[in-house]
């Protein structure tokens, strides 16, 4: 007898393989947006222990870390000790959106008591929003009260 695989048997293995890589394949595909979306939850999370410390140390509370008066489209006045750093997450959320077909948004509004944080996330239409109050949470645009500088509470 002889010893080894034939060709049909190679080749049946070979179509199982290619069906479980395609099945594997096909799985992987919302991965990269999730760990988008990670790192820019990270980097929200981030953005409220500096906004934290600039409440301590500027006197006029969180107004400064926003980009301007107040109600701006992004992090960082330029005129606190901690603007290097809110440059650094700005960019990073920025370099997540921009490798992909959402582009880059990031909402701050505060005031002297209170702000919020929001922007888009990748996979979907939603946003992630932080607060003053400590509330971090995915919910559906319009995430900011403009009264109150807090998120709205639209858990998904």
């Amino acid at each position: 007898m002889k010893k080894g695989f034939t060709l049909i048997e190679l080749l049946v293995v070979i179509a199982i393989i290619g069906v479980l890589a395609s099945i594997v394949m096909v799985s992987m595909s919302g991965a990269t947006d999730k760990a988008r979306d990670a790192r820019i939850k990270g980097d929200l999370s981030q953005m409220r222990n500096v906004a934290e410390l600039i409440n301590f140390d500027e006197s006029d509370g969180y107004t400064k870390i926003c980009t301007s008066s107040g109600s701006g489209p992004g992090l960082g006045s330029g005129t606190t000790n901690y603007d290097t750093q809110m440059n650094v997450i700005q960019t990073d959320i920025d370099d997540q959106q921009t490798q992909t077909s959402y582009g880059a948004s990031t909402t701050c509004k505060a005031d002297t008591n209170s702000y919020c944080i929001y922007t888009n996330l990748l996979g979907n239409t939603d946003v992630f929003c932080v607060d003053s109050s400590g509330i971090a949470i995915a919910t559906t645009s319009g995430a900011c009260d403009d009264s109150s500088h807090g998120c709205n509470d639209q858990s998904l």
